[in-house]
């Protein structure tokens, strides 16, 4: 799993031009201070001797942690930099700009410190065990950019043995999105979810956690294609997550490609790579939903899912309708955090992608079935609904 060499670039004054090296100069986050430091008494609070006190109470009462230190509002931002965007296996160095940036979107949106860290691990055993171990700092793990099969066991047991939240975004943050976006798509169109035939065009991380999370929400069938073909009971080369996706899914048994699953299908759900031809966009029912969220090219051509589709949305921030999981982990974290949550639920999730979906209210059209990250309203209402959710379930511990 060693990441591909890359030519060597010099750093200085020539990369500075590009504004994007300008701006990561030094890094896009640093620490900072909450309490004051002026003398020898609060040198004695913050230091020795006051901070025994605290530590002896915590000591006796190790939950305090949460509210006399940082975990209370701390995330870890961890990866093994084996999936990083579109950008495949770099390497963990090479994914510090991309976990910094989540940082920076945790504390922006939701208020919530967040620490990038960056393992050289690869193995699942290995991951596990690292992170178990640095998970006493923090009140919740954020999973990123960590390849599949891999993810689906690190995140598990995880979930297992921690006491935290744990959340793998590329998952959950998707699939969240996904639903809140679907939801207003279909209202738009004088439809439900359970009127609708979805097929998903990719069976990794995201789309085997979208399909999932459509399932519990209801959905009226859905159908997943990988490289090899639709996902059907059928096939004999299924992975153990793809059998039980498939035990799942493809009521109608569907087999062939992606083109022959198309036809009369209300959604396009794309979380591949693979391009999908004009004529099998062609073959979809009227009033079709076209989600192709492939970054930088989505996997139907613009022009083509615009002449089909009826409501057209992307992974780009240049379209309307972009599906971007800023619109949902900061309020996620922020409303487990709140209420000391042990872990992220599916009926969490379901309540982030409902309390997302109606921030659009009034202003539901063709163009906007989905808010904007911008929108200030998001994360504060996608985190009320976490923390409530939590507390009806039974899981809060505030």
């Amino acid at each position: 799993m060693s990441p591909e060499p890359v030519p060597e670039i010099v750093a200085g004054p020539v990369l500075d031009t590009d504004p994007a090296f300008a701006l990561h100069r030094g890094g896009k986050i640093e620490t900072g201070i909450t309490v004051p430091l002026r003398d020898a008494s609060d040198l004695s609070l913050a230091y020795t001797p006051g901070v025994a006190r605290v530590c002896t109470a915590i000591a006796a009462q190790p939950r305090l942690a949460d509210d006399y230190t940082w975990r209370g509002n701390a995330v870890a931002v961890i990866t093994d930099g084996s999936a990083v965007l579109g950008l495949g296996n770099i390497g963990p160095a090479a994914a510090m700009p991309v976990m910094e940036g989540k940082a920076l979107l945790f504390k922006h949106f939701g208020g919530v410190d967040a620490m990038p860290l960056c393992l050289n691990c690869s193995s699942v055993d290995d991951l596990v065990e690292t992170v178990v171990r640095l998970a006493p700092s923090f009140g919740g793990i954020n999973l990123e950019d960590i390849s599949a099969p891999r993810c689906f066991d690190v995140e598990r047991r995880l979930q297992e043995r921690l006491d935290i939240p744990v959340f793998h975004d590329d998952q959950h943050g998707t699939a969240i999105v996904v639903l809140a976006a679907l939801r207003n798509a279909a209202r738009l169109t004088g439809r439900g979810l359970g009127d609708l035939r979805v097929v998903v065009s990719g069976a990794g991380a995201a789309g085997v956690a979208v399909t999932r999370l459509l399932l519990d929400a209801g959905i009226g069938d859905i159908a997943v294609g990988d490289r090899n073909g639709m996902i059907d009971v059928s096939r004999a080369d299924l992975t153990p997550v793809k059998q039980a996706l498939a035990a799942d899914t493809n009521k109608a048994h569907i087999t062939g490609d992606l083109a022959d699953a198309l036809e009369g299908a209300d959604v396009f759900l794309g979380l591949s790579a693979g391009k999908v031809p004009e004529l099998a966009v062609a073959r979809m029912a009227k009033d079709a939903l076209i989600f192709a969220m492939a970054n930088p090219e989505p996997e139907v051509d613009m022009d083509v899912a615009h002449r089909y589709g009826r409501v057209v949305a992307t992974g780009r921030s240049d379209h309307p309708n972009q599906i971007n999981n800023v619109l949902a982990f900061p309020g996620v974290f922020r409303g487990a955090l709140d209420v000391r949550a042990r872990r992220i639920t599916e009926g969490m999730k379901l309540a982030a992608a409902d309390a997302l979906a109606a921030v659009v209210g009034d202003d539901l059209a063709e163009s906007c079935v989905i808010p904007s990250p911008f929108d200030p309203r998001v994360a504060p209402a996608v985190a009320e609904a976490v923390a409530e959710t939590a507390r009806a379930e039974g899981i809060a511990r505030r």
